[in-house]
């Protein structure tokens, strides 16, 4: 009676001790106040709103059909996409295993047998039993580990949605960089066309005694180096399509698509609340399930320095009982036991494996802050970039105007003999790389919307 009592003190002792294993995961406290920059104000908090553009459909946000089309296909080819799938697939096959973990684990292992003595016949035995083995999880192992594999699933959701998300912006990216270049072409190659007809002129003029010849050299001169940018810009355009063709997991080759003039992207972005981004960034959830992981390893550990209680039974019929044959009258044979472990000789490597966890758990604990202010980081980067490139528009557009007049004068002012070659020349350089210029603008600007619905973790599946 007395060892009774004692087993049942000891035993309620260890489980008020282990209250904490059952404890599910709880998100730490974050603070999310100023996370956000604001890229015109004085005030560096920006004041924003619950609307947020990263809860748009990406249809919504890029509208372009010939766009729309090269995303679909990326989302059903992309590789690293398409291997993070398989990642969802191999953890829920992980948290089956953890869920069977609960349910006792049966066997079947039939014996037989023949025996024979000098003398007598020959003597068949056998034994059909099956086995059953449960461990009762009394102390939070299997509770832990099944909590762990479910986390993991989520951990291995979220990277999945980060990698599509991560695919529809370089898409977006890579195809509204061919769109830039096809207008800088454009561009460049009008201006060559242009420059060929003012070498005329310049001819037709020294033949007037208005200009020499060293004026029609240095104008051949420039030409030359417009139509030497020309394969640098097509270059630049099929190693653009090359890439793209390798997120779409296709061999390189030529992407159909529009012009920039036709783009329409979203002219009012929001930001929302910056506590949206644990819903809706991929990165930052993936960072917390990794941290709730690592939380449930610690109390894993913590469940090995208390006992481990297993039952195993067995049932079936034998026609052997104690080594003598019982021929055609089988008997069935049961059997149960019951076993309680308690760790004695592996305390010190238990204790390290706990301090192992802990700090594992400090490391996952600072990643998923981190991942937080980057997420901040990216989304205040994405709204200054757009301020500064609508900043840029406006003066872009007043300096090309005044360098299409610049031309036009100076053009002008050497047939009435007013001004020199050189301030012609100068001015046609300037208005061309003004006019590349305002596309590049024109492009960071659109980039900025794109890195925008990125950082805002936009194109989410459910």
């Amino acid at each position: 009676m007395k060892k009774q009592i004692i087993l049942y003190t000891v035993c309620l002792a260890a489980m008020m001790s282990s209250c904490h294993i059952y404890k599910s995961y709880d998100r730490p406290e974050v603070d999310t106040q100023g996370l956000y920059r604001d890229p015109v104000s004085d005030n560096d908090t920006l004041a924003s709103d619950t609307t947020n553009m990263g809860n748009l459909p990406w249809e919504q946000v890029f509208t372009d059909p010939q766009l729309q089309a090269l995303i679909r296909l990326g989302l059903e080819q992309n590789t690293d996409l398409q291997s993070a799938i398989q990642n969802v697939k191999a953890a829920e096959a992980g948290l089956m295993s953890a869920r069977l973990a609960y349910a006792p684990s049966l066997a079947i292992a039939p014996q037989g047998g023949v025996s024979h003595l000098e003398g007598s016949k020959r003597s068949w035995t056998y034994t059909l039993p099956i086995s059953a083995s449960w461990e009762v999880d009394l102390f939070g192992k299997l509770l832990n580990s099944k909590r762990g594999a479910k986390v993991a699933l989520l951990q291995s959701k979220a990277y999945k949605q980060a990698v599509q998300t991560q695919v529809i912006a370089t898409i977006a990216n890579c195809y509204y960089t061919l769109l830039m270049l096809d207008k800088q072409l454009a561009i460049t190659e009008e201006t060559s066309i242009i420059w060929d007809k003012s070498i005329e002129t310049m001819r037709s003029m020294k033949e007037a005694g208005m200009v020499n010849e060293a004026a029609i050299v240095q104008s051949e001169a420039n030409s030359y180096m417009i139509k030497a940018s020309i394969p640098d810009l097509k270059q630049q355009i099929r190693e653009t399509q090359n890439s793209l063709s390798l997120v779409l997991k296709e061999a390189p080759q030529k992407i159909k698509r529009g012009t920039l003039e036709e783009q329409k992207l979203p002219e009012v972005l929001n930001s929302g609340v910056p506590i949206q981004l644990l819903a809706n960034r991929p990165d930052v959830k993936a960072a917390e399930m990794s941290l709730a992981g690592a939380y449930y390893s610690t109390n894993q550990a913590r469940s090995a320095f208390y006992p481990q209680i297993s039952i195993t039974g067995t049932l079936g019929w034998t026609n052997s009982v104690t080594g003598m044959p019982i021929f055609d009258v089988p008997k069935m044979i049961m059997s149960a036991l019951g076993t309680l472990t308690q760790p004695l000789f592996y305390r010190g490597a238990n204790l390290a494996k706990l301090k192992t966890a802990k700090a594992q758990q400090e490391i996952a604990a600072l990643n998923f802050q981190q991942s937080i202010l980057n997420a901040g980081s990216e989304v205040s980067n994405a709204l200054y970039q757009y301020q500064a490139a609508n900043e840029k528009t406006i003066q872009r557009e007043k300096q090309i105007n005044s360098l299409e007049k610049s031309v036009e004068y100076t053009q002008q002012l050497l047939t009435l003999g007013t001004s020199t070659y050189l301030e012609v020349l100068t001015a046609q350089q300037s208005l061309l790389s003004a006019q590349l210029s305002g596309i590049s603008d024109e492009f960071q600007r659109i980039q900025a919307v794109v890195n925008l619905y990125h950082a805002l973790g936009g194109g989410r599946t459910e």
